[in-house]
């Protein structure tokens, strides 16, 4: 024992029941007060925040900012409500456990911005197209004949209209609007068709009189006449260097420029007029339409079709074949048929037919989007665009006074070029560019590109 170390002195009766009363806090109650603990958590689920002006509400208690509800959803939990009964601003209650993942944020931040026409729950909400209804360029075209089985206009890959005038042909430049006369067939002939060659250097010519002649444009001569067929050549259509002409005669000669036979092969199938003729854009089938009602396809190596199409009524100008479905291709019939049936040329079958009320002069498909565009006669005289496979019409244009019977497409894709016996050229934007498809498409494919704090941007698909 330390010797220095003093007892205390005893407590008192009233020293000892105060240190009890220490020692057995846990168990004794004050009769007099009432003991809170140190701890005060509030519960933020039945807060009012409004009264501190941390979000606006509407009068039925919803947040008037998304950004509000989301931050609010992912802080508080998706059930908070906005309004309280309670007057008190803080209650106080035992905090319950909550698991982690339901904290988990939302992909707002401060610097989105919400889009109009973007749900952001779903897929983006497409708006629909605005296509002007009147042509924003007309020419006149003095002498363009009204004859339903000849083709006189034709747009270039070099972005150069050709345009056939009774025995003459016609350059305009869209570029610069230049107009140049390529050729004059002399009194004697006339121009029945004209087809530009796949780069636009090459226009082939049909006369009356059977020849076709090949045409150097950038030199402004001709470089060959090509004979075979006894009557008219109403029809054109190239495939790379192999030219297909069609005839009044009812036959179609192949011929290859880079030989110098006039012709390779001679197809024979039609018993009536050839009016319209079209290669595949993989340049594997050939379709040729007649005044005979038929719709015939043939392969590259063959002199009879090795497809038979005989459901139309009337003669079969109009042809197109999808560039964005092999073996899709497309027909329409004269003015007792008046429809546009689709056709497989992998299966042999009708797809559909669609009754358009009108003579269908011509048709082309959009490479840009899965549209594509028809011209009418009898008795409207209209244009209509269409959206494939479902066919619904996405316009109807009028402008034309006579049967719109001669239609091209521009090289880009947007504008076409309608020419009818009212002797004008009337100009419509009607497909949008490919670029603008590519970002629309980019944006359903990652929607978050479109969001952001200063702008839009996009990868250029070139």
């Amino acid at each position: 024992m330390d010797e220095s170390f003093t007892p205390p002195p005893p407590m008192s009766s009233s020293q000892h029941n105060h240190v009890k009363r220490m020692l057995n806090s846990n168990r004794f109650k004050s009769p007099s007060k009432t003991i809170y603990s140190d701890r005060f958590i509030p519960s933020r689920s039945a807060s009012n925040f409004a009264l501190f002006n941390l979000s606006p509400y509407t009068e039925d208690g919803c947040s008037c900012s998304p950004y509000g509800s989301a931050l609010r959803s992912a802080l508080f939990g998706p059930s908070t409500p906005n309004k309280f009964e309670s007057p008190n601003i803080f209650r106080f209650k035992s905090e319950t456990r909550q698991s982690m993942h339901s904290l988990s944020l939302t992909p707002f931040t401060s610097q989105d911005v919400l889009l109009p026409g973007y749900d952001y729950n779903h897929k983006p909400l497409k708006r629909p197209r605005k296509i002007p209804p009147s042509s924003f360029k007309v020419l006149d075209a003095p002498a363009l004949q009204d004859d339903f089985y000849l083709n006189l206009v034709d747009w270039s890959s070099s972005n150069v209209l050709a345009v056939a005038l009774e025995n003459s042909v016609y350059l305009w430049n869209a570029s610069s609007s230049k107009v140049t006369k390529l050729c004059d067939l002399g009194v004697d002939d006339s121009v029945c068709s004209v087809g530009w060659a796949p780069l636009g250097t090459y226009l082939a010519v049909g006369s009356n009189s059977g020849k076709v002649q090949i045409w150097d444009v950038s030199q402004g001569k001709s470089i060959r006449t090509m004979e075979g067929h006894r009557l008219r050549v109403g029809t054109l259509a190239w495939s790379s260097s192999l030219l297909s002409s069609g005839s009044r005669d009812k036959s179609i000669y192949q011929r290859d420029i880079r030989v110098q036979e006039d012709f390779v092969s001679k197809l024979s199938g039609h018993k009536s007029e050839v009016c319209g003729l079209k290669w595949s854009y993989d340049n594997r089938e050939l379709a040729s339409g007649g005044n005979d009602n038929k719709l015939l396809v043939w392969n590259q190596n063959s002199t009879q079709p090795i497809l038979k199409f005989c459901e139309h009524t009337a003669a079969v100008k109009a042809i197109a074949w999808s560039p964005h479905t092999n073996g899709l291709l497309a027909s329409g019939g004269g003015t007792a048929d008046r429809s546009i049936r689709f056709w497989s040329t992998a299966t042999n079958s009708q797809l559909n037919c669609i009754d358009t009320g009108s003579q269908v002069c011509n048709l082309v498909w959009s490479k840009n989007v899965n549209e594509l565009v028809s011209t009418h006669g009898y008795s409207q005289n209209q244009i209509m665009v269409w959206k494939y496979p479902t066919m619904s019409k996405l316009a109807t244009l009028t402008g034309h006074t006579y049967r719109v019977l001669y239609l091209s497409i521009s090289p880009d894709g947007q504008t076409i070029v309608t020419g009818a016996g009212d002797e004008t050229l009337r100009f419509w934007n009607v497909f949008p560019s490919r670029k603008s498809q590519m970002q629309e498409f980019s944006l359903m494919l990652d929607p978050e590109m479109y969001r952001g704090g200063t702008g839009i941007f996009f990868l250029d698909p070139l």
